[in-house]
């Protein structure tokens, strides 16, 4: 299993619960992001501690909450928005939430997990808790008083913020790395969209050309039809909210797949990583210690990180999220076509 490379998961939702009429540029006052290790900047760190160095090292020159080498695509989105980098709900220490806040926590599933954390890496806060912790932040917003009123969001923020989801990843690797089949694992796709509606609602396989497994990547892809249909069966049931589906997988691949022609090199190679082909070992991570030939070594990065699109064998690094955020902002990605900056339009082009 260590050797099986799916390409890229899955698709990014954007969803604002005020719409506008006019063609201007949208204002959004805060972001609000639910999620799993793509989009985490400190939650699985506050409750289980920091990922270890060199995670961290390009940008902030530190471990900063972040599985990564540097920023994260949320992170290059909200800087697009002109508004600081949103602090993790669960990290009480120095955070500011006036501008949003990130529910994200690694190893979340859309579906609550029926392991440990221990058992199986997946974090125990799944979808709908951190549903639950958004509701909680929001109600106690309003109660705040004092100095404390001027770190949380204004109420009105919540009505024109801005909801990213970035979720679905785990929900689909974990039933692999339980052993079940990609049929099993495509039959539990309905009521893992199942899930993600109500959250919504209430707030080494066959390769292709370019060394992608097929069976999980053609998996990533019927999740992502799927929840198309349901972006737009939400449509319906939303009519305050403008949802926009935004197609990471399509842009992912297309990088792995052109990495020369946009100056990468090694495309699925781990920069932080030890052994094997991709340079990547389930029981071994990155900054962790492993035994080489009686000396205990600490899994470093590679030499240039800038060049490589895979940080540690599962995540994507500083230079392939920047990359990729580049490619969607303009609305290339998006269905129907929405540049970020519109992402609150009624009508969209």
């Amino acid at each position: 299993m260590a050797e099986l490379k799916a390409c890229v998961l899955f698709i990014l939702l954007l969803l604002t619960t005020k719409h506008v009429k006019a063609t201007t540029r949208c204002h959004f006052p805060a972001v609000f992001n639910f999620g799993d290790s793509n989009s985490d900047t400190g939650g699985l760190a506050a409750a289980f501690g920091q990922p270890p160095p060199p995670n961290g090292e390009t940008f902030f020159h530190r471990t900063a909450g972040r599985y990564s080498d540097g920023r994260l695509l949320i992170d290059f989105m909200v800087q697009s928005l002109g508004l600081p980098y949103l602090s993790a709900f669960l990290d009480a220490l120095a955070s500011n939430f006036t501008h949003g806040a990130n529910f994200a926590t690694g190893g979340s599933t859309v579906r609550p997990p029926n392991t440990t954390r221990h058992q199986s890496g997946l974090s125990p806060i799944s979808l709908n808790v951190q549903s639950y912790q958004f509701n909680d932040f929001h109600v106690r917003t309003r109660k705040v008083q004092g100095i404390f009123k001027e770190l949380v969001p204004k109420p009105e923020a919540f009505v024109h913020a801005l909801y990213t989801f970035d979720i679905g990843q785990n929900d689909l690797t974990g039933g692999l790395f339980r052993n079940l089949t990609v049929d099993q694992v495509k039959e539990s796709i309905p009521d893992i969209l199942g899930q993600f509606r109500t959250v919504v609602k209430i707030n080494e396989g066959q390769m292709d050309k370019n060394g992608c497994a097929n069976p999980i990547n053609e998996l990533a892809q019927f999740f992502n039809r799927e929840l198309k249909d349901l972006v737009n069966q939400l449509r319906e049931e939303l009519p305050e909210a403008v949802v926009t589906y935004v197609d990471i997988y399509k842009a992912r691949y297309t990088l792995i797949s052109q990495a020369h022609k946009h100056g990468f090199e090694h495309p699925l190679r781990a920069c932080c990583g030890y052994g094997g082909k991709y340079n990547y070992n389930i029981h071994v991570g990155c900054g962790g210690k492993v035994n080489d030939n009686g000396k205990e070594i600490t899994v470093g990065s590679c030499k240039d990180p800038s060049v490589t699109i895979i940080w540690d064998g599962i995540h994507y690094t500083e230079a392939a999220n920047k990359w990729v955020f580049a490619h969607i902002v303009n609305g290339s990605y998006s269905h129907p076509w929405t540049p970020l900056p519109m992402a609150c339009l009624r009508k969209q082009v």
